[in-house]
């Protein structure tokens, strides 16, 4: 091991002690899992290679939220956006998505959810999600939202769909149902629901936007961008992402 691993390996230890004794965690924690296809650019590989290594990475990322007591963690794993990819790189990506969170749901630990329109994946792709899922329901551990075609302007005009649907349903004309609109009926119908919002979002690569992830959610979120692309994100990149949340003042407006 070399000095510089053995001083980061020291560093990285103290700064894990120091917040698990001072700092309170993220409740629920975003994260978008950017730059595969850069890395594998980078390191002269293929964008399946890529995805792959990206993939690889997730179980050690849950293991760090878990350790450090957050309760909800989402994973932006494919946007609607990224649907519209070349179908020869996106047809392996999804096989890649696939296996992956069927792996976190052998392991045994994670609850998952997918977050995402399912009617937007070919469908043996949302069905090994889904199965995937169901295996899920009372595992003990970390809450894991699967973000699979999921896009933030797409999951509110389906909250607002479902909302309307469910008044209408319910023998309500849309003029009473829209007079009763309110912020909380699209918190109810979100894919979301009954989770906290996202205290922080951590974005990897270097890009300082959100991309359309969790846009209802994320009103009052902290926002972290990690220089680092997702296949190369260390626990100290991590620890560095809850101190620096932990350094905030949370007004939430007020």
């Amino acid at each position: 091991m070399g000095l510089s691993s053995l001083l980061y390996g020291t560093y990285e230890k103290r700064l894990a002690r120091t917040l698990k004794r001072t700092a309170k965690p993220p409740r629920h924690i975003g994260v978008i899992l950017d730059g595969n296809r850069r890395w594998a650019k980078q390191t002269g590989a293929s964008a399946s290679h890529g995805h792959q290594r990206g993939a690889d990475k997730i179980t050690e990322v849950l293991e760090w939220s878990q350790d450090a007591g957050v309760e909800v963690v989402t994973l932006w794993m494919l946007s609607t956006d990224n649907l519209l990819r070349d179908p020869k790189e996106l047809a392996p990506l999804l096989e890649i998505i696939a296996t992956a969170i069927e792996r976190l749901a052998d392991d045994g630990r994670w609850r998952l959810r997918h977050v995402g329109d399912a009617s937007l994946l070919p469908e043996e792709t949302a069905a090994r999600i889904s199965a995937a899922v169901a295996r899920t329901l009372d595992a003990p551990g970390l809450h894991v939202n699967v973000a699979v075609g999921y896009g933030g302007r797409h999951e509110i005009a389906e909250a607002v769909r479902s909302f309307l649907r469910a008044g209408v349903d319910a023998g309500h004309s849309l003029e009473e149902v829209a007079e009763d609109f309110s912020v909380e009926h699209i918190a109810e119908h979100l894919y979301t629901k009954g989770q906290p919002d996202p205290d922080l979002v951590i974005r990897t690569s270097g890009e300082q936007r959100l991309g359309g992830f969790l846009l209802w959610q994320s009103a009052h979120s902290e926002f972290y961008f990690c220089e680092a692309y997702w296949p190369d994100f260390r626990r100290i990149d991590f620890l560095r992402a809850l101190r620096d949340f932990s350094q905030r003042e949370r007004r939430l407006g007020r």
